[in-house]
């Protein structure tokens, strides 16, 4: 399959270079290396033996062509790897190579240790777009612009508030995603470090502290948590871009027009239509956060996996677990774009509030009414009244102020207050300053 073109495009591009078969083969050695240094120390491993492999090993290109290979007949990356390996070193250190070890030890905690690397990635990326947010919210915090339910117009709110939601999304998925934990595995053939006893638990302890992940409370074979707890807390972040990418696209419709996207040589370009500037990069992340909402089923189904090892589950999550985490990093590296770099028309924020003639101020229009003409009177004036400006193109509170119940009832003065939308914004300004706390606090 052509990944350049159909699959890296919604990917980090830095993160593809970072996750590749060479980072999986070093992450694999790595693991290797310091379970033989760990071994070493409590003496189960020939002093300098460890330093040796090493040696060895550090200097040498593995054949990842071959490991490819081997995968066929093994069934997962470890077992051509050990095998490559082994066939590396001098024969006194052979035995010692890869020793208490599985191949699913090796494939997590290699998973893991890649990962690692990318969760503190997407936590700058993250911190990037709340910053963005915050100075986009702050500057619009006041900016009045329509309020739109089930699709159409419904009251006023501001943009501000717009984008204290996106920012409070991103940053409630982000504290969810940095409170993931990593850990190590390393259990042996059925997860209970067979024939070593109590020094198994010891290395598992001492290899995630070599190695800076966490120490579980057991091997993890079948206890798929840790995998579960990542791809759906990435499923989080996925959604949070999503919802942004998704009300940028549908404010960038033409006969909208309220934002756009930050502009770029080529960038939105039409193969036909010379005139079009399509929100690429919304598209990016929308189809990015598909692609994640899809891995994520995979991984799920996948959680309850048999007996001591699972037979096809722990296979099937390795690519939804790394591709969901390049795709997010995608995601979020268009997402800061966006956010840094919107241009917002508040000047067609204030046409699109009028488009109805002022018929958007129906409700505290007809609250006002109430109390002289009784609710129901109320509602059907200001109903009636929006409609007859929003066909005649004139302005909500002269058609109002022409029935003689409304004239009798209230001031022009009143009438005109209660058809500002700028004047009926609600606690969208507060919920601006009450967001900015909350992002700033933590």
């Amino acid at each position: 399959m052509p990944a350049e073109f159909l699959k890296h495009p919604f990917m980090s591009g830095q993160a593809l270079g970072a996750c590749d078969e060479n980072a999986m083969v070093d992450a694999m050695l790595a693991f290797e290396l310091a379970l033989a240094e760990v071994q070493q120390e409590s003496g189960a491993v020939p002093g300098g033996a460890a330093e040796r492999m090493r040696e060895q090993l550090q200097s040498v290109t593995f054949d990842t062509a071959a490991i490819a290979q081997g995968i066929a007949t093994g069934g997962n990356a470890a077992i051509p790897f050990v095998k490559q390996g082994r066939g590396l070193l001098d024969d006194d250190l052979k035995r010692y190579w890869h020793q208490g070890a599985t191949s699913q030890d090796v494939i997590d905690s290699a998973l893991m240790l890649l990962l690692k690397a990318r969760l503190k990635a997407l936590d700058e990326w993250l911190l990037r777009c709340r910053a963005a947010a915050i100075a986009l919210m702050q500057a619009h915090a006041e900016t009045p612009m329509v309020g739109r339910t089930l699709m159409q117009q419904a009251l006023p709110i501001t943009f501000g508030v717009k984008v204290a939601h996106w920012a409070v999304g991103l940053e409630q998925a982000r504290r969810r995603l940095m409170e993931i934990e990593l850990p190590i595995q390393f259990g042996g053939a059925v997860g209970v470090h067979s024939g070593w006893d109590a020094e198994g638990l010891e290395w598992m302890d001492a290899l995630a502290t070599r190695l800076g992940l966490a120490s579980p409370v057991l091997p993890w074979h079948t206890d798929r948590y840790p995998v579960h707890a990542l791809v759906t807390a990435l499923d989080a972040v996925a959604a949070a871009a999503d919802k942004i990418a998704l009300d940028i696209s549908l404010m960038t419709q033409t006969e909208i027009g309220e934002v756009a996207e930050p502009a770029a040589p080529g960038m939105g370009e039409s193969s036909s239509m010379p005139h079009k500037r399509n929100p690429v990069r919304c598209a990016l992340i929308r189809s990015a956060a598909r692609q994640v909402h899809g891995h994520a089923g995979v991984v799920i189904n996948a959680a309850a996996q048999p007996l001591e090892r699972g037979l096809g589950e722990w296979h099937a999550e390795w690519a939804p677990m790394t591709e969901s985490t390049l795709l997010v990093e995608g995601a979020l590296e268009q997402t800061a774009t966006l956010l840094e770099g919107l241009e917002v028309h508040t000047e067609r924020m204030r046409r699109n509030l009028s488009a109805t003639g002022g018929g958007i101020m129906a409700e505290p229009v007809a609250k006002l009414l109430a109390p002289a003409l009784g609710a129901d009177k109320a509602k059907a004036v200001s109903s009636d009244a929006a409609e007859q400006a929003r066909r005649a193109a004139r302005p909500y509170a002269d058609v109002l102020f022409e029935y003689p119940d409304v004239a009798d009832a209230v001031t022009r003065e009143a009438l005109d207050q209660a058809c500002d939308p700028a004047l009926y914004l609600g606690s969208s300004i507060l919920q601006v300053t009450r967001t900015k706390k909350w992002l700033e606090n933590w």
